[in-house]
């Protein structure tokens, strides 16, 4: 009995400690930049568009935050023809924020961006999904609040 009791408290311990050390919450938790939900579309008209949604109800207090897309990928980036992309720098305020009050979560739908140098639909793909190849980055200027790899990629080809 003793034996049991001492197993449940070690392995609620680690359970406890685990969550702690890797900044997540339990398995319900929520995320600032709602993964499952973000990708990198590849048109019919050979353009590519980022999608992602983000959770304002994580920002807490921050009114104004700026995303920011990252290719670290040298091809793919060569393709775009930019190495970073700040979500709606004609649009919101000089292009510097949006606004994080409102609904609790935010779809955003970059516009298009044609790309210069045809990539094989299999090779985008890999470099999305498996090789890191652009980031996404929620941030003003004082902190960065989130950031996570683009995993999921679709095409309408």
């Amino acid at each position: 009995m003793r034996r049991n009791i001492k197993m449940i408290f070690a392995l609620s311990s680690m359970l406890i400690l685990g969550t702690a050390l890797t900044g997540c919450g339990f398995p319900l938790s929520k995320e600032l930049i709602v993964n499952r939900y973000a990708d990198a579309l590849l048109t019919k008209n050979n353009e590519i568009q980022f999608r992602f949604r983000i959770n304002n109800e994580i920002l807490d207090r921050q009114e104004l935050y700026k995303v920011k897309v990252t290719i670290h990928d040298d091809q793919l980036a060569a393709a775009i023809g930019k190495r970073e992309i700040v979500y709606g720098e004609d649009q919101f305020l000089n292009g510097e924020y949006l606004e994080g009050k409102g609904k609790s979560e935010k779809y955003i739908f970059m516009d298009p961006l044609p790309l210069q140098k045809d990539i094989h639909i299999h090779d985008l793909q890999q470099m999305i999904e498996k090789n890191n190849a652009v980031s996404i980055e929620i941030y003003n200027n004082q902190e960065v609040f989130g950031r996570v790899y683009l995993t999921n990629f679709s095409s309408e080809l």
